[in-house]
């Protein structure tokens, strides 16, 4: 018996990254699963090693690509009791003043869309059916939602908002949903940079970032935080954390 037995979750992001550590992780605890990614060759993957999740291909700040994984996991399962609202971009450190003025307007649009955006449009759109379960929002924040200097100002600004994000659902939600998120400090994956900006993929690791500057002595992998989204999905563990941001950053601030 699974942790998850009988719980069905929808997971943004969850084809690569730390979003595919959590369906892994999901999964062996036995719950069901739907995922919205935008990534169709990482899609396709999944749905080849796992034949029962839903899969749907999408954009997280359009309300269609959320509607249509809504209807297809109640179709499926009958029910939603987790939302991971996972999906993100970086913008790989940029500097205020090294945007150029004609490219802020749609680089703030693109990177708060994305980062806070996709996560109320997801919240609104599987919260009616977390109500009536009585589950649970899990969202990826960052080290960035409380400190500065893990990402640029875009990053940064819209990482502090989704802790805003987490706080108010807990309070609009409550005592039906409980509202969480996870702060992961570094972490050896990739995320997609800010297209206005010109970038692309990039490892969401900073180029100065040490290993041996972290008190975990290595940087972690996705893997390694998808023990924190389980406690937080987990309804027998999760009883009594709701508005909460569970920091793992290797101890970076308190690094060597």
């Amino acid at each position: 018996m699974g942790r998850l037995n009988g719980q069905v979750a929808v997971i943004t992001g969850g084809a690569g990254g730390i979003g595919r550590a959590v369906l892994e992780r999901f999964l062996a605890e036995g719950a069901r699963c739907g995922i919205l990614d935008n990534n169709a060759e990482r899609l396709a993957e999944v749905g080849r090693r796992w034949p029962e999740v839903v899969t749907v291909q999408g954009d997280v700040r359009a309300w269609e690509a959320h509607r249509t994984l809504k209807d297809a996991v109640l179709a499926r399962f009958g029910k939603i009791d987790v939302f991971v609202g996972n999906a993100g971009i970086f913008d790989g450190n940029r500097a205020l003043l090294a945007i150029a003025e004609d490219q802020l307007d749609a680089a703030f649009d693109e990177v708060f869309h994305i980062n806070v955006k996709g996560y109320l449009i997801g919240a609104r759109v599987y919260g009616p059916e977390l109500v009536q379960s009585r589950g649970s929002i899990i969202l990826t924040a960052s080290y960035a939602s409380e400190f500065p200097g893990k990402g640029g100002v875009l990053y940064t600004a819209s990482k502090h908002a989704v802790l805003g994000v987490v706080r108010q659902l807990a309070w609009e939600l409550a005592p039906e949903v409980r509202v969480n998120a996870v702060a992961p400090g570094v972490a050896a994956t990739t995320m997609r940079g800010v297209e206005a900006l010109g970038q692309g993929m990039m490892p969401a690791v900073l180029p100065d970032t040490r290993p041996d500057g972290l008190l975990v002595g290595d940087i972690p992998q996705p893997s390694d935080f998808a023990g924190l989204y389980l406690l937080l999905a987990d309804p027998s563990e999760n009883r009594a954390l709701t508005g909460t941001l569970l920091v793992a950053d290797s101890g970076m601030r308190y690094r060597k």
